[in-house]
C-alpha cells in the first residue's frame, strides 16, 4: 500500500511538472542584460570588435535555446554590407505548426555608441538602449520554444546599425515579403519606469493598426497596462527599426517604457545596468509574452497599417 501510494504521487507530481507553463526567470533577465551592457562589449558600436563580440553571444544564447537558422541561412548571422564594410544582424526562428508562412517578430537592436577616449567611463554601455529589448528577444525566444505551441512562425532577430541609420532592419527589410509578416513587436528601452510607473508600458503608432488594441485585450484582468504613446512630438514610431515595415504596410509597433523629456542617461555612458529595474523589466517581458499570443497562435491578426510608398 505505501509503494502504491508513493508511486501515485510521485507519478501525480510528474504530470503536474509536464503541465506546468514555461515561465520568463528575473535571473535569465539579469544574466543576459549584464553581459550585454558589460565593458567587455565595449559600447557594441558597429564596424568594432565590441559589436562582434555581442553578436556571438546572441548566437550563442539561440543556439542554446535551439532555434531554427532563418530562410537559407546557414548559422544565426544575416550578412550584408553597410558603408563597404561587413555587418550582420542575428536570427533565429521558431516555425509555425499549421501557420509556418506567417511570421511574427520579435526584435531588438543590438549595437549602440562604442567608446570615447577620454573621461573616466569610456564605454557607452547601452543598457537600456538596447541591451534591454535584446535581452527581452532572447528571454522570449526561450519562453516560446518551451512552450512550443505557436502556430505561427516567430522570427527573433537583432539588429546592427540601428544608431547609424538602420542599416540592419533595412536590410532585413528588403529581403522578407511584406505580406507573410503578420505582425513585429519592436522592444526599445524596457529598462526604467514608464510616466505610468511600475507595470506598464506604450506602443508607439497606436492608432495605427488595432495591434494596440490586441495586446490590452489579451492582459484584461492583469495588472499589466499598455498605453498610447504619450510623446507623438518625438515621432518615436518613425525612430526605431519598426519602421522599415511599417512602411510597407506591416502592423509594426515598438513596445517602449522610455521617458523622452526625462530620461538622464539617455545617449550617454552612464546608461547602465545599475540604472534599471530589472524586476520592473521582467514584467514587462512576460506581459509581451502573454499579451501576444492570441497572434501567434493565430487566432487574431492585426489590420494593416497604410503604406507610405
Amino acid at each position: 500500500m505505501r509503494k502504491y501510494y508513493s508511486g501515485l504521487l510521485l507519478a501525480i507530481g510528474f504530470l503536474t511538472q509536464a503541465q506546468e507553463k514555461p515561465v520568463i526567470q528575473k535571473e535569465d533577465v539579469v544574466r543576459i542584460e549584464t553581459e550585454l551592457a558589460s565593458d567587455a562589449m565595449q559600447g557594441r558600436e558597429i564596424f568594432t570588435p565590441g559589436i562582434n563580440i555581442a553578436s556571438t553571444f546572441i548566437e550563442n544564447e539561440f543556439k542554446t535555446i535551439g532555434l531554427d537558422f532563418y530562410a537559407d541561412l546557414k548559422d544565426y548571422k544575416q550578412q550584408f554590407e553597410a558603408k563597404g564594410k561587413s555587418a550582420n544582424n542575428v536570427i533565429g526562428i521558431l516555425p509555425g505548426k499549421s501557420k509556418p508562412s506567417e511570421y511574427v517578430v520579435f526584435s531588438a537592436h543590438y549595437d549602440h555608441l562604442g567608446m570615447i577616449d577620454y573621461g573616466s567611463d569610456k564605454v557607452y554601455n547601452g543598457a537600456n538602449d538596447d541591451a534591454s529589448g535584446v535581452t527581452a528577444v532572447i528571454a522570449l525566444a526561450k519562453y516560446f520554444k518551451a512552450l512550443n505551441n505557436n502556430e505561427r512562425t516567430i522570427i527573433f532577430v537583432t539588429f546592427t546599425g540601428e544608431e547609424v541609420g538602420g542599416y540592419g532592419s533595412a536590410f532585413f527589410s528588403q529581403n522578407i515579403n511584406p505580406d507573410n509578416v503578420v505582425a513585429m513587436f519592436n522592444i526599445e528601452m524596457i529598462g526604467t519606469e514608464s510616466k505610468w510607473n511600475k507595470n506598464s508600458a506604450y506602443i508607439t503608432g497606436f492608432e495605427k493598426s488595432d495591434f494596440g488594441t490586441i495586446l490590452q485585450k489579451n492582459l484584461q484582468g492583469s495588472n499589466f497596462n499598455f498605453y498610447q504613446d504619450p510623446y507623438p512630438q518625438e515621432q518615436l514610431f518613425y525612430r526605431s527599426d519598426n519602421a522599415r515595415l511599417a512602411a510597407v504596410g506591416v502592423p509594426a509597433h515598438t513596445i517602449s517604457t522610455s521617458k523622452m523629456d526625462s530620461e538622464p542617461n539617455y545617449h550617454k555612458a552612464s546608461d547602465e545596468v545599475s540604472t534599471l529595474d530589472l524586476d520592473n523589466m521582467t514584467e514587462i517581458i512576460k506581459a509581451i509574452a502573454i499579451s501576444s499570443q492570441s497572434i501567434i497562435n493565430g487566432t487574431d491578426t492585426p489590420t494593416r497599417i497604410p503604406k507610405l510608398r
